[in-house]
């Protein structure tokens, strides 16, 4: 039998010719993935070698503190409040620790401190707004909504042209501590005159002694108003309408209880209103018209 030699050599050469490829990608797969580790090990064992280099490097130690959001709050008490961040090195400080820093003063409400490198930190304050100023005492401070004492009043908040609170305190005590029960019969009075600005301008006093009852005095007028815990926009109008009949009927008038609809009762000077309006009271039905 007669073989073709030349055929069967041929044959054995290309399986020859396709296992050495195989070998030679799977050679150089390997290479690269030795490479490749070796490269990645480097850049770990350097950074790790480099970090504390950069944990003492001069050029990131804060140097530089921007403040942003501050209104009444002067940028030199902002600084004073987080002083302790000059020096610091930029990646390591805690920012959160100062922020609780920060944020112990009466004026913020919030705040927010973020790196810039190289060596800069930005804080960004959410002032508290005052919407009252709370009698305690003989001293007055500004309060927010919620009754967080903010600061003592004085010449530089003269712009603040706000309501003064009386009754606040806690029961028993004089200290500037706000009873809760009270603020929120404060705060429900101011929000539901604040739309009305045209109302609310010419309240001059709030008592709220009587968490129950609201008891307000207006701009050039002594009569005390008792407006309960509600509708306190309607019982002022109502007032407004009602206060010409009422003092061309009772000459020196001390209080007015608005708690009852139109019945109206009228303390004159001298007489100490009761918890409520009774018999003794002067009793004045609203005329025709004025409900």
């Amino acid at each position: 039998m007669r073989v073709d030699t030349q055929t069967d050599r041929r044959f054995r050469r290309a399986r020859s010719q396709r296992r050495t490829r195989g070998a030679a990608r799977w050679w150089l797969r390997m290479t690269r993935c030795v490479c490749l580790t070796g490269a990645v090990g480097a850049v770990v064992i350097g950074a790790y070698q480099a970090a504390p280099l950069l944990l003492r490097a001069p050029f990131l130690a804060v140097d530089d503190i921007v403040v942003r959001g501050n209104d009444q709050l002067l940028e030199s008490e902002v600084l004073a409040l987080v002083s302790g961040l000059f020096g610091e090195n930029l990646l390591a400080v805690d920012l959160e620790a100062h922020r609780q820093r920060l944020v112990a003063s009466p004026w913020l409400r919030d705040g927010t401190l973020r790196r810039i490198l190289p060596s800069t930190v930005e804080v960004l304050v959410t002032e508290r707004l005052p919407v009252a100023v709370a009698r305690f005492a003989d001293r007055l401070y500004l309060i927010d909504e919620r009754g967080t004492v903010i600061d003592r009043h004085g010449p530089r908040f003269a712009e603040f042209d706000l309501p003064i609170i009386d009754g606040l305190a806690t029961p028993d005590t004089q200290a500037a501590v706000v009873d809760p029960g009270r603020m929120a019969l404060a705060a429900q009075v101011l929000e539901q005159l604040g739309p009305h600005p045209e109302v609310l301008d010419v309240i001059s006093q709030i008592d709220v002694s009587d968490p129950y009852d609201a008891v307000v005095l207006l701009n050039d007028d002594p009569v005390l108003l008792h407006l309960g815990g509600d509708q306190f926009l309607e019982r002022l109008r109502f007032y407004a309408e009602l206060a010409p009949a009422l003092r061309a009927r009772v000459a020196d008038i001390d209080y007015v209880d608005l708690r009852f609809g139109p019945r109206v009762y009228v303390g004159p000077v001298g007489h100490v209103a009761p918890a409520r309006a009774g018999p003794r009271n002067q009793f004045v039905r609203a005329p025709a018209g004025v409900r």
